[in-house]
């Protein structure tokens, strides 16, 4: 079987890192060809071992109401037809549409949906150019699917899988939540956390704080008297994302706030680069937490990132799953996140760690402090996350392909 796989780029996303992960695993199997398209020669992974199996090919489709369109796609096209799959599979809004502007019928289609495509929205009767642009391009993008023969929708999560069927009735919807290679990030037997972590530049002078090591803590404990508490370890936060509106970590700002006030000394790593990295570092500067908040960018070791620390915490107010949380629970983490819609598939509330319906610093410290060295939820989160692993995902993904 011939598959080939189309994403716009291979900058960070969860996107793009499912998709080097379904190309890599895929062709480990017999008599499968699996190919990966990408329109733009930015590649943000690691990518040697699926290296033979990428292919830049630049592709553009520009619309017009008024003036012709621009349309690119003729390097695209001979690359299909001369490859001949069986299946093409798209990611993202940008190679869902510009892909269909290739003509190849004899393909089985698959749309991959990462988010709720604002594309393909309902006309709303609130004028304006963008619902009149998402309008036209949802009406040509369905004229170019009866074209190649339909498609078939694969939804991340329910909340997803719901958004899609609300807005098309055509085409098939499957629920198929993403998945990670969860021996990548599972912790070594003989690792040791470090307390300085020289080999992730720490943030610098952190104090110890009391804690009682494997115990629930009472959450309010530390107002009243914070030295009660005779064990000493470190409270270490990740936070890891995109600087974005929408991941929204200036609220772990207020969280570590919130914890210091009850005398609690958190430090949190961020990772992740983006608009709106610098507005989040003058924020802690002003808050006068510098020496409790590194901003490390984009890394390669996330795995290592998460072996140092202790508690998982997601501030996104829109999160169509959260493969990162999958990512965090293979480490053993617990995770204390903001609902953001789709990850309410992977949260059990005190299972394997909290999910939060409003964004309340004190829920989350509260939260935060139970969670801290809850065995039971290390051990839960390590096994509940094998269920996501790439390799069964993969053979799911054959079997949706050959139905």
């Amino acid at each position: 079987m011939k598959i080939l796989h189309i994403i716009p780029t291979l900058s960070k996303g969860g996107a793009e890192r499912l998709v080097i992960d379904i190309v890599k695993q895929l062709n480990k199997q017999e008599k499968i060809q699996a190919r990966l398209v990408i329109f733009r020669d930015e590649i943000k992974y690691h990518t040697s071992e699926i290296k033979e199996f990428i292919s830049i090919i630049p592709s553009s489709v520009q619309l017009s109401l008024m003036k012709k369109w621009q349309i690119n796609v003729t390097g695209l096209q001979a690359y299909i037809n001369n490859f001949e799959p069986d299946v093409i599979h798209t990611h993202l809004f940008e190679a869902e549409f510009v892909s269909r502007f290739c003509h190849y019928p004899k393909a089985r289609w698959f749309s991959h949906v990462h988010d709720n495509m604002v594309q393909l929205k309902n006309w709303s009767w609130s004028i304006s150019k963008t619902n009149i642009t998402n309008w036209y391009e949802k009406k040509v993008l369905f004229q170019r699917y009866k074209k190649n023969g339909g498609t078939h929708f694969i939804a991340i999560s329910k909340h997803t899988e719901s958004y899609i069927k609300s807005v098309q009735s055509n085409y098939p919807v499957t629920l198929l939540h993403n998945a990670i290679d969860v021996k990548r990030f599972q912790k070594p037997a003989d690792f040791q956390k470090s307390s300085t972590d020289s080999g992730s530049s720490p943030v610098e002078n952190q104090p110890s704080i009391p804690i009682a090591i494997g115990t629930t803590l009472n959450p309010d404990s530390y107002r009243d008297n914070p030295q009660t508490q005779t064990l000493v370890s470190t409270l270490n936060l990740i936070n890891i994302g995109s600087f974005v509106p929408k991941k929204n970590q200036t609220l772990l700002l207020d969280i570590i706030l919130e914890l210091k006030e009850r005398g609690v000394h958190a430090n949190c790593v961020f990772l992740g680069d983006g608009p709106l990295k610098t507005e989040v570092q003058n924020k802690v500067k002003e808050l006068g937490i510098s020496n409790q908040c590194q901003f490390l960018g984009n890394v390669e070791n996330v795995e290592e990132h998460l072996w140092q620390s202790d508690v998982y915490v997601h501030t996104a107010t829109y999160e169509p799953l959260g493969l990162v949380l999958l990512e965090a629970m293979s480490a053993g983490l617990p995770i204390i996140t903001l609902d953001g819609g789709g990850n309410r598939d992977l949260m059990i509330n005190g299972k394997n760690g909290f999910l939060i319906e409003k964004q309340n610093p004190y829920e989350f410290a509260n939260r935060i402090l139970e969670v801290f060295q809850n065995k039971e939820i290390l051990d839960f989160n390590t096994e509940f996350a094998k269920q996501s692993d790439i390799e069964s995902y993969s053979n799911k993904v054959l079997s949706l392909y050959t139905d």
